[in-house]
């Protein structure tokens, strides 16, 4: 069992749940029977391209890395593509269980991690591909959870009914921000890792530092449109002229009043003005500045705290991998890289205004954690 635990990299697994997760909380809507099936899915997908990561890096890794499963005789090579192929046709069969859009960003996902494992690893195109792959996976949680709750905006038109926002999209098109983040992180990781059994590189360290420090200043704003779940509001009564004209009547036009009935004045007129005495004024200073309640939101609070929380877990190891860039602090700086992707799918869910999702995901860390210290997610 140890073996297969080292072959699948079993610590690095609670990494993968928080991708559906986050593509979820990307719609506004809570986690349901398709985003189970996804995360199903992931696991499924991600330790095949573990098995199938072995297996083609079997003669490379008798060289550098002898004490792996397969070089040292614990697996067999037939073993380890035997399950690639399960676990993927596994993964497969879950997403199909969410509808046809799931299975199709599931097939593009498989295709993305074997594409990467038996060709694109070794060449120039390897991030690119491990980071297309991450991405998939949350656009995949974001497809297999439906499509985001309809905006709807005040009255109805003149069938009677609802009249959609101009703004509504669809789960992918929604969650890919969130993915483009992921992504981008992931592109980072995978460049440091491509030194980490031989060391020597200062640049590739430095540079996703960099990158670390400006995805977590990203993911700690909210996505366009706020990142706030649709709430519906309380419809005004319809003026008279709108009654009027839905009755097939001309339209009636009044003249506009002031308190206890009488025509307007210039003075009622000016007060009845934000920002210009009388009621406008007192509402408007009891409200306080719109951008310091934007930024005193729980939402932006609880991504702001998991955006540091991301940027501490993967610098300090990048920054050690810096100065120092021998094969042990590059594999621990990959380590901290794989871990980090905890928090910053945490952040990812918060600023979309989930944040019992980001609490959910952040109960990861310490079972990756402690297992780490038994299995190395390398």
């Amino acid at each position: 069992m140890r073996a297969w635990a080292e072959l699948l990299r079993v610590s690095a697994l609670f990494t993968v749940p928080g991708d559906a997760l986050a593509g979820a909380a990307t719609l506004g809507t809570r986690p349901n029977r398709g985003t189970a099936l996804a995360v199903g899915a992931s696991l499924c997908l991600y330790e095949a391209g573990m098995a199938l990561n072995d297996w083609a890096d079997r003669e490379e890794d008798a060289v550098d890395r002898p004490h792996r499963p397969i070089p040292s005789g614990r697996i067999t090579p037939t073993a380890a593509l035997t399950a690639a192929g399960a676990l993927t046709a596994a993964g497969l069969a879950l997403a199909s269980r969410a509808g046809r859009p799931a299975l199709a960003v599931a097939t593009a996902l498989s295709a993305a991690v074997w594409s990467y494992d038996l060709h694109f690893k070794h060449t120039p195109c390897g991030p690119a591909a491990m980071a297309t792959a991450r991405g998939l996976d949350l656009v995949l949680g974001a497809v297999a959870t439906g499509t985001p709750p309809r905006r709807e905006s005040l009255g109805r038109g003149t069938s009677g009914e609802p009249r959609r926002a101009a703004g509504a999209r669809g789960p992918a098109f929604t969650a890919l921000p969130s993915a483009a983040l992921l992504a981008a992180h992931t592109y980072a990781v995978t460049t440091v890792s491509r030194r980490e059994a031989q060391g020597g590189s200062t640049l590739a360290p430095l540079a996703a530092l960099a990158a670390t420090i400006g995805l977590g200043a990203l993911a700690s704003r909210p996505p366009r449109g706020g990142g706030l779940r649709a709430v519906p509001e309380a419809s005004a009564p319809a003026p008279r002229s709108v009654l009027a004209g839905q009755r097939g009547l001309p339209p009636l036009s009044f003249p506009p009043r002031a308190a206890g009935g009488l025509p307007p004045t210039r003075r009622s007129r000016i007060s009845a003005q934000p920002g210009r005495g009388g009621g406008g004024e007192s509402i408007q200073r009891s409200a306080g500045p719109p951008a310091l309640r934007a930024a005193l939101t729980p939402g932006r609070l609880a991504a702001a705290a998991l955006a540091a929380a991301y940027i501490r877990t993967a610098a300090k190891p990048l920054l050690h991998a810096a100065l120092n860039p021998s094969p042990p602090l590059t594999q621990r700086a990959v380590g901290g890289g794989i871990r980090a992707m905890i928090p910053l799918q945490a952040a990812l869910a918060a600023r979309a205004g989930a944040g019992a999702t980001a609490l959910a995901v952040m109960g990861l860390v310490p079972l990756a954690r402690k297992l780490a210290r038994k299995v190395s997610p390398t």
